[in-house]
């Protein structure tokens, strides 16, 4: 191969590359995009229907009410969902928690199972200082 023949292919080979690159950042823009969309519309659990993939659910909310079994959440919102404690549900805040740690009027969020009733059944509950204009919104 020629000198001449060399300095195309390295052209090509560089230009290719950057338009592989440059596609390739618009297409995670994209992505990006929808994802944050399908956060806001409630596609992965947001207010819309609380249901993630896998029968995954997510609310997040101040406790209006308290049981030995159950908590109910005043969502952001207005409504209010039920969520079962199950022996499993990790409860945490700065350090780790207790059933006794969850009180009327603190915030919280809440990672389980959606139930057919519409309750959540708890994986995961954080006790979390009150969101009141999350960012992006």
């Amino acid at each position: 191969m020629d000198k001449k023949n060399i300095i195309i292919v390295v052209v090509v080979a560089l230009v290719a590359g950057g338009l592989g690159f440059f596609g390739g950042m618009k297409y995670d823009q994209s992505k990006r995009a929808s994802t944050i969309t399908a956060f806001r519309n409630g596609e992965f659990g947001g207010r819309n229907n609380n249901r993630g993939q896998n029968g995954g659910a997510f609310a997040n909310g101040q406790i209006i009410g308290k049981d030995d079994k159950s908590v109910t959440i005043k969502m952001q919102d207005g409504s209010s969902k039920i969520v079962f404690l199950a022996d499993s549900t990790q409860i945490g805040k700065s350090v780790t928690g207790a059933a006794t740690d969850l009180t009327t009027g603190e915030n919280v969020v809440v990672n389980g199972t959606a139930n057919s009733d519409g309750s959540i059944t708890a994986q995961n509950i954080q006790i979390r200082p009150a969101i009141t204009n999350p960012p992006g919104r």
